[in-house]
C-alpha cells in the first residue's frame, strides 16, 4: 500500500479513536451525574437479572470514562476491540427489545433529559461506530503533527455529529404523541 494511503487510514484510525473517546467519556460522564435513573434504564432493558442491575449501573460509567480516556490517549488494541465490543453488546441489546416490540424504552445513550427511545437507527449507528473503531487494529502508523491534529479534529466532528445525532432522536421523541396504551 502507499504511503499516503496507509497515513490517511491511520488518520481515520486516529478520527475513531478521537471520536469515539469523546462519546465514551461524554456517556460515562452523564450516567455518573444522572446515576439515579441509571438501573431503572439498565432494568427496562430487561436482559440482566435484577442481581446485576446494581453491579452494572456502578462498573458502566466508571467502564465508559477509562475507555474513553484510553482511546483518546491513542491506546491500542485493548480499549479499541473493548469499545467496539462495548457498541456492539449496546446495539444488541437494543435490536434484541425492538424484535421483542419494546420500543418505548430509553436507549440510556445520551443524557437522560434528552429521551430516546429504541430506534433501529441506533442499533446501526453503534455498529458503524463499532466497525469504525476497530481500524487502528490495522492502521497503527505513526503520524506527523498535522496528521494527528487533523485526526483529532475529524475524532471532534464524530462526536459533534453523534451529539447532533442525540438531540434530533430527543426533539422527535419529544415532538411524537404519546402512544395509545391498553389498560
Amino acid at each position: 500500500m502507499s504511503g499516503a494511503i496507509v497515513t490517511s487510514m491511520a488518520v481515520l484510525a486516529q478520527t475513531a479513536m478521537a471520536g469515539c473517546g469523546l462519546i465514551f467519556l461524554t456517556a460515562g460522564f452523564q450516567k455518573v451525574r444522572h446515576r439515579h435513573v441509571l438501573p431503572g434504564v439498565i432494568a427496562n432493558y430487561r436482559i440482566l437479572p435484577e442481581s446485576l442491575v446494581g453491579p452494572a449501573a456502578i462498573a458502566l460509567p466508571a467502564v465508559e470514562s477509562l475507555l474513553g480516556a484510553l482511546l483518546l490517549m491513542g491506546l491500542t488494541p485493548l480499549p479499541v476491540i473493548v469499545g467496539a465490543a462495548l457498541l456492539s453488546l449496546f446495539a444488541m441489546a437494543m435490536a434484541f427489545n425492538l424484535l421483542r416490540g419494546r420500543r418505548e424504552i430509553s436507549c440510556g445513550c445520551g443524557r437522560p433529559d434528552l429521551i430516546q427511545r429504541l430506534r433501529w437507527s441506533s442499533v446501526i449507528r453503534n455498529l458503524l461506530l463499532a466497525a469504525a473503531l476497530l481500524t487502528p487494529l490495522g492502521f497503527a502508523a505513526q503520524l506527523d503533527p498535522m496528521a494527528r491534529a487533523s485526526g483529532l479534529f475529524g475524532g471532534l466532528a464524530l462526536w459533534l455529529g453523534y451529539q447532533l445525532f442525540e438531540a434530533i432522536h430527543a426533539a422527535q421523541a419529544a415532538a411524537a404523541p404519546a402512544p395509545h396504551r391498553r389498560h
